[in-house]
């Protein structure tokens, strides 16, 4: 089995930066806003590339994503017959300081941070210096509403949009009642109310929500058990695994738990035997194409993750067909074009390339192709629909379902999709 994708899991919950109070707010600025053609004729994408430690692996296939598609983009042709740069990539958490240096290098668009916590940072920086900035990875739901004077788009979803999903896996498994417990912090509290909102529109009742601090799950699974819903959700991320066995002390275990992204993981023999035997998670994305992986193998040779590679390569994928659909490199014209080539709505988009109806094209080729029969193209790529709104978040959420074993590991075993307001 290919390995999970397990990098939501690593991303810093507490995102103190974000406000929702700044003036410019979530739909405006250079998202909706006209563009002037002001870029120097060469289209410069840069990376940032912010995993250390334990999630160093998240690097490699970002890298190796961009690397294709740039490729690729460079074999229909470049950006008006001159060859894409992908600028030279470095590993940091000092997100601020990778910013300054691409702001430096001439980027036109950057592909990054992976984690949440660190983007702000960017956003504060690129915005600045108008530059578009596209996290493959981004999931905290208040980046919705960071300032960014509209250069901020993400092509992952927030994380309250596994909320009807989760739901929805507890309704076919027949539960009448959930149970919702829930690590304290962002992530948690904003997915545990997503998810309460999502049963309530379901028709299920909620039998209970409870939080816990990390390492002191044993009363939220007493109070979850007391309750006795049908179904149980576990949201969590750092805790999840002595979460998971508080629960399974209480008598809540196997086909009765469900799992956030944030507590998927192959537990194996970290918990007892059987303790997740038929219980089901989600984790965030599409299972990426077996040709899809052989290409990302060809650039990257040692590559053994995929996680976030479709969103990174639909990242660059999606900044080129909007600099080709303006005739122009600038940041401002891709952050004005990227809503209008996602597939959204060409009355709320800045770009000056063609507008109504849209044309599915799959390749920076077929939407070149597109633009050039005087059309709009319509970007659906490796996660699939992307479509970004006027907040610069993506419309659907894809998921892959993963199912355990009685050996506390888990394999895919569907896919799920959501919108991506978490409703």
């Amino acid at each position: 089995m290919a390995p999970l994708r397990l990098g939501r899991a690593a991303v810093v919950a507490a995102v103190a930066a974000l406000t929702t109070t700044a003036c410019l707010g979530p739909a405006g600025g250079a998202r909706v806003e006209p563009a002037e053609a002001s870029g120097d004729g060469t289209l410069r994408i840069g990376l940032i590339l912010d995993n250390t430690g334990a999630q160093n692996f998240l690097n490699a296939p970002q890298l190796a994503a961009a690397q294709l598609a740039v490729r690729e983009i460079n074999a229909a042709g470049g950006h008006k017959g001159k060859p894409v740069e992908l600028l030279p990539a470095t590993i940091s958490v000092d997100t601020a300081a990778q910013a300054k240096a691409l702001v430096a290098a001439k980027a036109d668009v950057v592909i990054g941070p992976t984690d949440s916590s660190r983007a702000p940072a960017a956003i504060d920086v690129l915005s600045a210096a108008r530059i578009a900035v596209i996290s493959p990875a981004n999931s905290a739901s208040g980046l919705s509403s960071y300032p960014s004077k509209g250069f901020y788009f993400r092509t992952s979803a927030a994380d309250i949009a596994q909320a009807p999903v989760l739901v929805k896996l507890a309704k076919d498994g027949g539960a009448a009642t959930i149970g919702v417990v829930y690590e304290e912090g962002s992530y948690g509290k904003d997915v545990s109310n997503a998810v309460a909102a999502a049963a309530k529109a379901s028709g299920l009742g909620t039998a209970a929500v409870v939080g816990f601090a990390p390492g002191q799950a044993q009363q939220a699974a007493a109070a979850v058990k007391a309750a006795a819903p049908d179904a149980v959700v576990l949201i969590s991320r750092a805790a999840a695994q002595g979460a998971i066995a508080e629960l399974n002390n209480a008598g809540v275990a196997g086909k009765k738990l469900i799992l956030a992204d944030g507590a998927v993981n192959q537990y194996g023999s970290g918990l007892g035997s059987s303790a997740l035997d038929g219980a089901r998670g989600i984790l965030p994305g599409t299972f990426a194409s077996a040709k899809f992986q052989g290409e990302l193998v060809s650039v990257d040779p040692g590559l053994k993750d995929m996680a976030f590679a479709a969103e990174a390569y639909d990242a660059v994928n999606l900044a080129a067909i909007a600099a080709a659909a303006a005739q122009d490199d600038a940041g401002t014209s891709i952050a004005a074009g990227l809503v209008a080539v996602s597939g959204g709505s060409a009355e709320t988009s800045g770009g000056t390339g063609p507008s109504g109806a849209a044309e599915v094209c799959k390749s920076y080729q077929e939407c070149l192709d597109t633009l050039r029969a005087g059309k709009r193209p319509d970007y659906d790529g490796q996660s699939g629909r992307v479509t970004f709104d006027a907040h610069g978040d993506v419309s659907s959420a894809n998921y892959v379902l993963y199912t355990y074993g009685p050996d506390n590991t888990a394999t895919m075993s569907g896919s799920e999709t959501a919108g991506s307001s978490g409703k």
